[in-house]
C-alpha cells in the first residue's frame, strides 16, 4: 500500500473514531432479542402509484425505474450486528435473479422505553455509502436512534446479508443493481410504514454519498417520504462518473471494461440521474448537505441537484470540509435531521454539561 493511501485511511479511521462518541457507540447495550418480535411477519403493500408527469424526460426516466405494485411480507429476524436490535427482510421490488441478493435486509435501530420495549416514534430509512462495511450508514442510524427516531438502514444490493459469498459485487450488472437499489429504497418506506411502532405519515429518508444518489433518485419517484436528506451527493451523475476521482474513477474503469465508453456510458448513467426527477420532490421537504472541499463528489453536484429541485438556500447546507472530514459535522447534521423529523437534538445538551 502506498504511503499516501495509508495516511488517508488512517485519517479516515481517526475521524470516524472522533465522531463515534457524539453519534452513538457501536457497542451500546442492546436489549435481548426476546423483547423484539423475532419471527413475526407483517403484511405490507406497495403504495407507488402509476407515474404521471408533464415532462417527457421525467416520464422516460420513471418508466425505467417504476414497477407494478404488489402486496409483500416483512419478516423480523434476529441479528448479530452490534448496535442493531433486529433485521427486517422482505422481497426486492425489482429482483435480479439472485435469491440471496433479492431478499432485502434492513437493520433496525429501535427507540426503546425504560423496559426495553419499542415505542411509537418517527422513522428514518437510511441508505449507506459505498464502503463494504457500511460504517457511516450504521453510524447515522445509531445517531438518529439516539435522537428519538426509529432508524432502518437498508443494505444496498450485494452488500451485507444480500451478498452471495461466491459473487463479487464489482462483477454485477451496474444498471440492474442501481435500478434495484432505487426501487428497494422506495419499497423500504412501505415496509417500515407497516410496522406497529411507526406513524406511516412520518417516515423520512436519508442517504450518504452513493446512498445519497440512490435516495435522491428514489425520492423523485413520488412524494411518499415525509422528508428527504441528501448528504454528500447530488445530481449530474454521468458527469461525476465520467470525470470524477477516487471511487468514481474506479467505477468508470469497471464500466469502460464492459464496453461503456463515451455516449454509451452517459446513456447508462443517465437512466438513474437524480436531476431528471428532482422537480417531483417537494422542495420544502428536501435538504441537501455538501462539502466545500469535496473532490470525490464536488459541491457542484449538490448545487445542480438543489437547483433542479428548486429548494431555498437555507435547505442547502454547505460544510467547510472534504468528503471524508465532513464526518466531523455529523453530530450537528444529525441534530438538524432529527429535530426536523420529530426527534430531539443531543449536542446542545451535551455541551451544557459540566
Amino acid at each position: 500500500m502506498k504511503l499516501p493511501h495509508l495516511i488517508n485511511r488512517l485519517i479516515k479511521g481517526l475521524l470516524l473514531l472522533a465522531v463515534a462518541c457524539a453519534v452513538g457507540s457501536a457497542e451500546d447495550a442492546v436489549p435481548i432479542a426476546a423483547k423484539f418480535p423475532i419471527g413475526q411477519v407483517f403484511k405490507a403493500a406497495d403504495t407507488l402509484a402509476a407515474p404521471v408527469d408533464e415532462s417527457v424526460n421525467a416520464m422516460e426516466c420513471l418508466s425505467g425505474l417504476c414497477w407494478t405494485g404488489a402486496a409483500f411480507s416483512v419478516r423480523c429476524e434476529s441479528t448479530t450486528q452490534i448496535g442493531a436490535n433486529a433485521v427486517f427482510r422482505f422481497p426486492s421490488a425489482k429482483p435480479v435473479g439472485d435469491a440471496i441478493n433479492d431478499l432485502v435486509a434492513m437493520e433496525w435501530y429501535a427507540v426503546l422505553d425504560d423496559a426495553g420495549q419499542p415505542v411509537k416514534a418517527p422513522a428514518m430509512v437510511v441508505v449507506h455509502e459505498s464502503g463494504s462495511g457500511m460504517t457511516v450508514g450504521r453510524m447515522v442510524a445509531r445517531g438518529l436512534r439516539d435522537r428519538g427516531l426509529h432508524a432502518f438502514m437498508m443494505q444496498l444490493p450485494f452488500y451485507g446479508l444480500r451478498r452471495s459469498p461466491e459473487k463479487n459485487r464489482d462483477e454485477q450488472e451496474f444498471a440492474a443493481l442501481m435500478s434495484q437499489g432505487i426501487a428497494d429504497t422506495r419499497r423500504s418506506r412501505d415496509a417500515v410504514a407497516a410496522l406497529p411502532w411507526i406513524d406511516p405519515e412520518n417516515v423520512s429518508l436519508q442517504g450518504t454519498s452513493l446512498g445519497g444518489f440512490v435516495a435522491a433518485t428514489s425520492s423523485g419517484l413520488d412524494a411518499a417520504y415525509r422528508n428527504v436528506f441528501v448528504l454528500l451527493a447530488g445530481g449530474d451523475l454521468p458527469k461525476l462518473v465520467m470525470t470524477g476521482e477516487r471511487e468514481t474513477a474506479s467505477l468508470r474503469r469497471q464500466l469502460e471494461a464492459k464496453g461503456f465508453i463515451g455516449p454509451t456510458l452517459y446513456e447508462l448513467l443517465n437512466r438513474f440521474e437524480p436531476n431528471r426527477l428532482a422537480h417531483r420532490i417537494p422542495a420544502n421537504r428536501l435538504w441537501v448537505y455538501s462539502a466545500n472541499f469535496d473532490t470525490t463528489v464536488p459541491p457542484t453536484h449538490a448545487e445542480s441537484f438543489a437547483k433542479a429541485a428548486g429548494i431555498s438556500d437555507d435547505h442547502h447546507i454547505r460544510m467547510p470540509a472534504s468528503h471524508y472530514s465532513g464526518v466531523l459535522f455529523l453530530p450537528v447534521v444529525l441534530d438538524q435531521i432529527a429535530t426536523q423529523c420529530g426527534g430531539r437534538a443531543i449536542l446542545a445538551t451535551a455541551l451544557k454539561q459540566p
